[in-house]
């Protein structure tokens, strides 16, 4: 009885892959999440999962040159950036199961010959790793209930460490029959001497799939600009798939607009009829058409500076970034964000950087290389009343900012930064003392927040208890908490069960506000995160009033 149950189960939910060809980065999270994005607006549950090909358990130890940001989820794990979008486009929390590794694979491989799991037998890539990864990817179908599991392989065809996820695939599809489809993106360059598109590749791409066992179902040309019918028709005829389900992913001024480009072309229609589900409820995209309407429209502009050691890889604040869009898209204001590189300001040249802007953000990061130029950031963006965000390691610093420069207490720093300070206002967490491992070892995940009545962030959030996300070692030293207070700084926020400082403001300014938490994994477009919200407004205050004084 429980084997028949267990098939249902898997017969129930429906399996999409997505994989990529001829180059990376052709944005195979983006069409994931779009398509994921027109399912559910069909009505169907939809979760999307990534399986990345680098031995890494984990993005967490990655420096973000290497992935950009390190997204983490609300159970505490470390993920891939792609998650981010997929919450984004979704508005559907993540977790562990939604980002697997090969380390992680070939961990639990090895943890289990260890135990003896595989009594006595040759452990081998086929079929114990494929196995791992099958289960990995079924893991979401069998106990999330969802309509459609998409997955998100990632790396490109034809690389060694993709092939035991694409043998995984080929199984799959062999496996589920119908209840499986996938879906590869292949990139159609322009070749400018030429003056004409190149199909070449996507043939290649398609036909070293083809010698792995997959015949994709449907294909996806990223280009940069619309491709005419002729050519869609030819890359149908060499690569063996229905020329309706030749789908053109072209240039955008905006991520979000992928899914009506398509929607345009029926992509959720075609993948409903490939896989035999009715298609029982129209596409309500209102709410979204209404988002792009007010990014479209926007005549006015709100500046913020973004002061950060990662600037010159913005997808290094990817969460942040766009968070950012989202609060200025929905108060109908175009989004002038400039980074600012920390290393590089300094007492000289700190107005010119900072006081053209409307709002200042500190970003989050890790070590000493910049942190001096956030420092006199800060200190000129609360002597002249910016709005100002600091976020983690942002707030950080405007307590440290303060001690020094405020509090007398010079040299004041985070143990993390210096530590022989002789006042270590961060000091590392009691828990994380005796450590000697790096991954997955930090506070992660959502924890509680309690937010005081009549401040900034209470305001915002309209609650008195949140919920936000965490990645970070060191905390506020609470033993300076009275000092703080009485010189205008407030912790506004606490996490009720330990009663360190996750909040604090200066109230008598404009907007000077910093979190230990990232709002910014809790922002989606359906549902801006309402600190964000509240900067962007206080941001454009600030614009009106300079406007006023001209």
């Amino acid at each position: 009885m429980r084997l028949i149950a267990k098939f249902f189960q898997v017969i129930k939910t429906k399996y999409i892959f997505v994989t990529g060809g001829v180059v990376s980065s052709l944005g195979k999270g983006i069409v994931s999440s779009s398509l994921g994005k027109l399912l559910q607006a069909r009505g169907y549950k939809v979760t999307i999962q990534k399986f990345d090909p680098y031995i890494n358990i984990d993005p967490g130890t990655l420096n973000p040159y290497e992935h950009g940001e390190c997204y983490v989820t609300v159970d505490g794990h470390e993920a891939d950036l792609d998650l981010g979008h997929y919450e984004r486009f979704l508005n559907t929390p993540t977790t562990k199961a939604n980002n697997i590794t090969t380390g992680r694979i070939y961990q639990n491989v090895i943890d289990m010959e260890r135990r003896g799991d595989f009594l006595g037998k040759t452990v081998q890539v086929v079929p114990h790793i494929t196995d791992e990864i099958k289960r990995n990817i079924m893991i979401l179908g069998n106990t999330g209930n969802y309509d459609f599991v998409i997955t998100e392989i990632g790396g490109t065809v034809g690389d060694i460490e993709s092939l035991p996820y694409i043998e995984s695939v080929r199984q799959l599809r062999w496996e589920l029959g119908k209840n499986c489809l996938c879906i590869h993106l292949t990139y159609v360059p322009y070749i400018a001497a030429a003056k004409e598109v190149k199909t070449k590749p996507t043939q290649h791409s398609v036909k070293l799939l083809q010698e792995q066992g997959i015949q994709p179902n449907i294909l996806v040309l990223r280009t940069e600009k619309e491709l005419s019918k002729n050519i869609c028709h030819k890359v149908a005829l060499f690569c063996n798939v229905d020329e309706d389900a030749v789908i053109q992913s072209y240039d955008v001024p905006s991520i979000y607009e992928v899914p009506l480009v398509l929607a345009q072309q029926g992509m959720d229609e075609i993948v409903l009829h490939k896989m035999e589900v009715p298609i029982e409820r129209e596409l309500d995209l209102d709410h979204w058409k209404k988002f792009l309407n007010n990014m479209k429209t926007a005549e006015q502009t709100v500046r913020i500076g973004l002061v950060g050691k990662y600037v010159e890889l913005p997808d290094a604040y990817k969460s942040i970034n766009e968070s950012l869009l989202q609060a200025a898209t929905y108060y109908k204001r175009k989004l002038d964000l400039r980074f600012i590189h920390s290393e590089k300001v300094t007492e000289e040249n700190v107005a010119d950087l900072l006081m053209g802007l409307d709002g200042i953000l500190v970003a989050p990061g890790f070590g000493q290389r910049g942190i001096e130029g956030k420092f006199i950031a800060l200190k000129f963006a609360r002597e002249n009343n910016k709005p100002t965000f600091g976020v983690c390691l942002g707030m950080q610093c405007m307590v440290i900012e303060f001690a020094r420069n405020v509090l007398g207490m010079s040299g004041a720093n985070s143990t993390e930064m210096d530590m022989d300070t002789p006042y270590k206002v961060f000091d590392l967490m009691e828990e994380q003392k005796n450590l000697t491992t790096m991954g997955g070892s930090m506070r992660l995940g959502a924890y509680d927040c309690i937010l005081e009545k009549g401040s900034i962030a209470h305001q915002a959030y309209q609650s008195d208890l949140v919920r936000e996300r965490h990645r970070h070692r060191f905390e506020f030293n609470n033993n300076y908490k009275k000092q703080f207070e009485e010189k205008g700084m407030k912790y506004t926020g606490v996490n009720p069960g330990t009663g360190l400082a996750e909040v604090v403001e200066i109230p008598g300014l404009k907007w000077y506000l910093g979190t230990q938490f990232h709002p910014e994994y809790n922002s989606t477009v359906t549902k801006p995160n309402p600190l964000f919200m509240s900067f962007i407004e206080a941001a454009i205050k600030e614009n009106q009033e300079v406007l006023s004084k001209l």
